[in-house]
């Protein structure tokens, strides 16, 4: 997909798809964990630096996520992320809640226009 026709990450759902990317994959560094995001997506969505950065820094201050200082694959040094329990208990609640709001916009969605 061309990347003009990316689209940007819808707010409040960027530190959901962070969490849900670190269960399945493990840690990753930031770079990394964009890079998973706009892939999963199926190069649909586009991440910035701009945008997941202070995600990552709520998400740490918050207990969400720890980090740590590693090498990198080229041998650069970053900063890799992780899920903690308490990221893991947050992980499970907000997919609750994401589960019954598509459920309910399912519901609209599958409304019939009158007379048809």
């Amino acid at each position: 997909m061309a990347e003009a026709s990316k689209r940007e990450v819808q707010p409040g759902t960027l530190a959901l798809m962070v969490l849900k990317t670190l269960e399945a994959l493990g840690q990753l560094h930031g770079y990394g964990i964009a890079r998973r995001i706009e892939q999963i997506s199926g190069d649909v969505l586009a991440v910035n630096q701009g945008t997941l950065y202070p995600v990552l820094l709520r998400l740490e201050q918050e207990g969400a996520i720890a980090s740590r200082w590693g090498a990198s694959e080229n041998n650069r040094r970053a900063r890799y992320y992780r899920l903690t329990p308490a990221g893991r208990r947050r992980l499970a609640a907000e997919a609750r809640d994401w589960q019954r709001t598509a459920e309910v916009i399912g519901r609209f969605f599958a409304l019939k226009p009158e007379g048809a």
